[in-house]
């Protein structure tokens, strides 16, 4: 990978979340999520592993339901936001890249929630992470995620122009919003320009930077790695997965691997 590409990635992955109280802010209505995997950790009855647990949007509620979350995040600023708010959950913390994180232990429930799996832009991105969520589940565990679904809408938006949103509050003070949007089609990354317009001073630009998945594309890359899916379903509320789906959330287990002693069958 080129140096400048290697950049324009690597920043379109941190940038969104350097600042811990606008994205607290900005998410805080978005619950359907919450509750769902507040009911998958209940119902694994923990303890929980997360990838991409931020400021602790979802990894505190499930820990208030008495469930025990380890949580991997390679943002500072998110992890200092939850260990400012913990009091007295059973919550675990560690930063770093979570390609790389070795835990030393198994989980019955892994979850990587809220797209934090298209911050995996290669397929070795994508088979280094799924060899660390193999070393930390359980033989017979839950590995669950969601990803957005690629919008054909977005992803042959035209990249000079911009799309005006609602003002949003960023450090207390109202800003103009606007995105824009550029597809690149051979790496499959939708590269989101966010542009803050305040009423005084100068306007300021957070890249986001996430790979578009199709769906059979992730079943093969998941079923080549070790897992296969249990269960696909079109949204939070186990909605069917159909042309009209935002997100995708998968519930995938371990292949079981072949006896090496066994016959193959004859045709």
């Amino acid at each position: 990978m080129r140096r400048g590409i290697d950049h324009e990635l690597r920043v379109g992955s941190s940038a969104h979340y350097e600042d811990a109280a606008y994205y607290a802010h900005n998410y805080r209505d978005r619950t359907e999520d919450i509750a769902y995997y507040v009911a998958r950790a209940v119902e694994s009855g923990g303890p929980v592993l997360e990838y991409g647990c931020g400021e602790g949007r979802i990894a505190l509620p499930i820990a208030r339901r008495g469930i025990a979350v380890t949580g991997v995040d390679h943002s500072a600023a998110m992890l200092a936001a939850l260990r400012a708010k913990l009091e007295d959950e059973d919550v675990r913390v560690r930063r770093g890249d979570m390609r790389a994180v070795k835990l030393r232990r198994r989980f019955p429930l892994v979850l990587c929630t809220f797209n934090t799996f298209l911050h995996l832009y290669t397929r070795d991105d994508v088979e280094r992470f799924l060899a660390r969520v193999r070393e930390h589940l359980t033989p017979r565990g839950s590995f669950v995620f969601d990803v957005s679904m690629p919008a054909p809408t977005d992803l042959a938006r035209e990249p000079s122009r911009a799309y005006k949103l609602k003002p949003v509050r960023v450090g207390g003070v109202k800003h103009g919003y606007q995105e824009r949007f550029d597809y690149d089609p051979i790496r499959q990354v939708l590269f989101v320009a966010m542009e803050f317009l305040p009423s005084a001073g100068e306007p300021f630009v957070t890249p986001l930077a996430h790979r578009q998945f199709f769906p059979q594309e992730l079943e093969a890359l998941l079923h080549y790695n070790g897992f296969r899916v249990e269960k696909l379903e079109g949204g939070f509320a186990g909605e069917a997965v159909d042309r009209h789906t935002d997100s995708l959330v998968y519930t995938c287990k371990l292949t079981q691997p072949r006896a090496s002693g066994a016959r193959r069958s004859r045709r």
